[in-house]
């Protein structure tokens, strides 16, 4: 559950739902979670060059269902909070 974008200033996010490299067990997908019944997941996107990483609250299947640009402005909007 890893996605990469890159941003128009050439920064490259990763972007990867929280506790998903511990493993596919059930316990950490729901650790992820932020509320079941809206199918939300906390998603933890870690940018190139060192800068600041940003929390973002996503919903399921983020990972097939935004586009970049809607990810790239979930992270704008997680860096001004």
């Amino acid at each position: 559950m890893t996605r990469e974008v890159t941003d128009t200033d050439g920064i490259t996010w990763t972007c990867t739902q929280a506790y998903s490299g511990l493993s596919d067990e059930k316990e950490n997908n729901t650790a992820a979670q932020v509320n079941e019944e809206r199918d939300t997941y906390w998603v933890v996107c870690t940018p190139s060059g060192g800068a600041k990483s940003v929390r973002l609250e996503l919903p399921g299947e983020w990972e097939d269902s935004y586009s970049d640009e809607d990810l790239l402005k979930q992270i704008k909007t997680g860096l001004e909070k």
